[in-house]
């Protein structure tokens, strides 16, 4: 997919070419998050990378900082000032401060690393924390700070190196609401002020509201693999409101790209790629998916949910959403449709029942649409000893997945064959049995 520039005439500081990344062995084995991703950043513009976990947005922005290679493809960096090739700097979700250093030596440590004089070094560094707002917090050290305030320490460092390329790995997402706001604003004024020695933003984030609030452009990932299935350009003037209905349609346009399914005959994105045994099933309690059905059912829902709407009542990021709402589609519970969530009557039914029904209910579902579930219960059924090694199922998975998402995937079933008493598993003896019949 080639993206379309949204001005032609600035200059390229990033092109990023055809990316694709395993994790693994590059067989079958192997983990593949990226698949011909293309990027092109420009000056004079904040570009936001949105899509869920594991949908390779961190591993194309380390791809660029150079911190990793990708397996294919080509990140170049054209053009800078000078004609000189643009340089990069990150700041990470983690505050990776080094805690035995102070806040002035924190931030000298990467002029320190490009053997700048120390005096210059000194004058730089302070600059760029009276920039970000810990003018007096010098000598402290990271202990002594803030959640909010080790985060601008991480800023500090990567502007003091004057970067062309500011690259930010969900930089506000380790810190509290009010805290995060706050740094959002401040490093927006910053930005517009032309107070930054950058060129450009590089942002990495799961957070919709975040994205449009901050970005010109926003390219939206599916996960597993990570693809580019969408760009969009906004045009919202800073600051930007909330609550302005072009800001509300926009989140809800993002939100309706996320949550549509293929057309048939497509894969489609998210978890639950292909059929039978090999589907990966992400670690989402079945606690996670009452509550969700129990708050769609009651008022004001009354069971259908604009999407946006309930993440914001819920307080849930998309990340945290998503996930959820896509199990209870999975499992037939609910209909996922433009950016909606409705529900099925198997829920209505599931809200409405006493605990042992809802376990039956939850079983018959689960045995109709989770086909691994299904195989374990069957395997099972079919054996005298009614026992079967887990060592077997996740020998099967990692035909279709990685080790990791194989053991991911089958820990997934076990919670959820637990809850419907479809089978036990014994933990120590790593084995499935029908101790607990349905």
């Amino acid at each position: 997919m080639t993206l379309v520039q949204t001005n032609p005439l600035a200059q390229p500081l990033v092109e990023v070419r055809a990316v694709r990344h395993v994790y693994g062995n590059t067989g079958a084995s192997g983990l593949l998050v990226l698949d011909n991703v293309d990027l092109t950043l420009s000056s004079n513009e904040i570009v936001g990378l949105l899509g869920r976990s594991g949908s390779g947005k961190s591993t194309l922005l380390r791809s660029i900082a150079g911190l990793i290679a990708p397996t294919q493809g080509v990140v170049d960096f054209p053009h800078g000032p000078s004609e000189r090739k643009a340089s990069v700097s990150m700041v990470f979700q983690s505050f990776a401060l080094f805690p035995w250093l102070t806040v002035l030596q924190n931030v000298e440590v990467g002029l320190e690393a490009k053997r700048v004089p120390a005096e210059e070094r000194r004058r730089r560094a302070l600059a760029a924390i009276d920039l970000i707002g810990l003018d007096g917090f010098e000598s402290a050290y990271p202990k002594e700070l803030s959640g909010g305030m080790r985060q601008r320490v991480g800023l500090a460092r990567a502007l003091v190196v004057d970067p062309d390329v500011l690259l930010m790995d969900e930089p506000f997402s380790a810190l509290d609401v009010l805290t995060a706001e706050t740094l959002r604003t401040d490093l927006l004024d910053l930005w517009s002020e032309r107070r930054m020695p950058i060129k450009s933003i590089l942002i990495v984030t799961h957070n919709i509201e975040e994205a449009v609030l901050m970005c010109d452009r926003i390219l939206v990932f599916s996960s597993n693999p990570g693809r580019v299935v969408a760009e969009l350009k906004v045009d919202l003037p800073h600051p930007r409101n909330r609550l302005d209905p072009a800001f509300r349609a926009l989140v809800e346009d993002i939100y309706v790209r996320m949550t549509t399914r293929a057309t048939p005959g497509q894969a489609r994105d998210g978890m639950f790629q292909g059929m039978g045994i090999g589907t990966a099933l992400p670690r989402v309690s079945t606690n996670a998916l009452a509550g969700l059905m129990e708050a769609v059912a009651a008022a004001p829902y009354n069971g259908k949910a604009d999407l946006p709407q309930l993440a914001s009542e819920l307080q849930y990021e998309a990340d945290d959403l998503f996930p959820i709402a896509e199990v209870l589609q999975l499992l037939r519970f609910v209909e996922l449709e433009g950016g909606d969530l409705k529900l099925l009557p198997a829920a209505r039914r599931y809200v409405d029942a006493e605990v042992d029904q809802r376990k039956q209910l939850f079983a018959q579902q689960l045995l109709a649409h989770v086909p691994l579930a299904a195989h374990i219960r069957r395997v099972l059924d079919d054996r005298a000893s009614h026992l079967a090694p887990a060592r077997r199922f996740r020998d099967e998975l990692e035909d279709f997945m990685s080790e990791d998402y194989a053991a991911q995937t089958l820990k997934t079933a076990v919670q959820w064959g637990r809850y419907g008493e479809v089978f036990a598993y014994d933990e120590d003896a790593d084995q499935f049995s029908l101790d607990n019949p349905v």
